[in-house]
């Protein structure tokens, strides 16, 4: 089997087909579950963002899984194949790998280094596991990526300046607000009315960056009332029923939302009428939207007076968020890691050649110890078990050095000749070496040699 990565994201598709592709909540668990009982396929997980939507797969066919996957995203996401294959990205093996560590350290990002993903990442993975479907190959790979993801943040500046999507549109809509007076670099949204639409986890952020950099007031519209007063709380700021968002509309200089509707929120229509009464007549009014699908009509960004900034425009403003040598050190961190496991595999690739020769070892020790009983009737049977304790032992030291240095050599470059090179050394049957692969497989267990 083979690790196999399908995806869409900001770098290779426009937003508006991204919103159409956008997987969550019950579809996405009804896609997960057909990936995973699909032919070709052993484990699955998907990660599906604002910003990329992709399906990990554990497969024993490259064309064959691509070909399933492609298809079943068709059918669930209602996006005809050929309308979004053009803008698809596949990666096989290694360089499936490659990409999700590149992916979970922030390196692959709208906003370079944000920290999001990781968590991101860490719940599809924790999902999949819960349904069964992700299965032992990538549970592991799971766990190094989640690893390699702490070690970026841990070990660099990668996310030093804390930037994410709503900080760089947060920073973007600040640059775009008109203040009566100079702005203030530490609190660049001092005088500003600040209403967020939406309650989730983004809204949260949105909450806690706009009172980190001053925002005057802060309104959270959302369905559910009682979170948004928990939200409203933490923030020192204000509930309003999403029903009322037009007089919200009215009184606020930045709007942020990111709610996960799948419709238009805030309409040109809606919002023209806000306009004729607003309470502050001719005074910019920008909105972020942060939401997948968009919560922004296009089309509104358009009104005199308005500034729309969306994903693209955060993405644009983002690529460079993140310092040349803090990407430079998270790479080397996963070419590390990639290493590291390249070694591991080709370690473990011998062992079941190991396993199969101190099974041969042990087989020829207990024929020639039963040949010798035979022989030696006239000994008692502890001298018996001594001796037979003894040969095992010689035995053993015998082979302990050499397998153990077998196995070092085969985790190195080139190293993948060393389990030919023993098992025709020692005459091994490939049939045996094949049971303990199939043996340890089928426990779901990681090969080990005994000592």
């Amino acid at each position: 089997m083979s690790m196999l990565v399908v995806g869409l994201s900001h770098r290779s598709a426009p937003v508006a087909l991204l919103e159409r592709a956008a997987l969550s909540g019950d579809g996405l668990a009804k896609f997960q579950h057909d990936v995973f009982q699909a032919d070709h396929v052993a484990g699955t997980f998907v990660v599906s963002t604002c910003n990329r939507v992709e399906i990990y797969a554990d497969v024993d066919k490259f064309h064959g899984g691509v070909s399933v996957i492609c298809g079943l995203l068709a059918q669930h996401s209602g996006v005809p194949l050929a309308e979004f294959a053009p803008h698809l990205y596949v990666h096989y093996e290694d360089r499936a790998l490659q990409h999700l560590l590149a992916v979970v350290c922030g390196l692959d990002s709208m906003v370079v280094g944000e920290g999001q993903i990781l968590g991101q990442v860490r719940q599809a993975l924790g999902v999949a596991r819960e349904q069964e479907i992700l299965g032992r190959e990538l549970g592991e790979i799971g766990r190094l990526a989640l690893r390699t993801g702490k070690r970026a943040h841990a070990e660099t500046g990668i996310d030093r300046a804390g930037a994410n999507l709503v900080s760089v549109g947060t920073g973007l809509a600040a640059a775009r607000l008109s203040h009566p007076e100079p702005p203030d670099a530490l609190a660049p949204l001092r005088g500003t009315r600040v209403l967020i639409v939406g309650a989730g986890a983004m809204s949260a952020l949105a909450a806690a960056t706009a009172a980190r950099l001053g925002a005057t007031g802060i309104v959270i519209a959302n369905r559910s009332e009682e979170r948004a007063a928990r939200l409203a709380v933490s923030y020192g700021g204000t509930v309003t029923a999403l029903d009322a968002l037009p007089a919200a509309l009215r009184a606020a200089d930045l709007v942020i939302s990111c709610t996960g509707a799948t419709g238009s929120v805030i309409t040109r229509a809606t919002l023209s009428e806000v306009l004729a009464h607003r309470d502050a007549p001719g005074r910019p009014l920008v909105l972020l939207d942060l939401a997948m699908p968009r919560d922004v009509e296009p089309a509104a960004g358009l009104l005199p007076g308005v500034s729309l900034i969306d994903l693209a425009a955060i993405g644009a403003a983002g690529d460079g968020s993140a310092e040349d040598t803090d990407v430079a050190a998270v790479r080397a961190i996963v070419a590390e890691e990639l290493a590291a496991r390249a070694s591991a595999v080709r370690a473990a690739s011998v062992t079941p050649t190991v396993v199969a020769l101190r099974a041969k070892a042990a087989k020829v020790v207990d024929a020639e110890l039963t040949r010798l009983t035979g022989r030696l009737s006239g000994l008692d049977e502890h001298a018996l078990d001594e001796i037979g304790h003894t040969v095992r032992r010689v035995v053993d030291k015998l082979l302990h050095a050499p397998t153990v240095r077998i196995k070092e050599l085969a985790s190195g470059p080139g190293g993948d000749g060393y389990d030919n090179v023993l098992r025709v050394l020692f005459d091994l049957d490939p049939k045996a070496v094949e049971a303990v692969t199939r043996a340890n497989v089928d426990l779901g267990m990681d090969q080990e040699t005994p000592e």
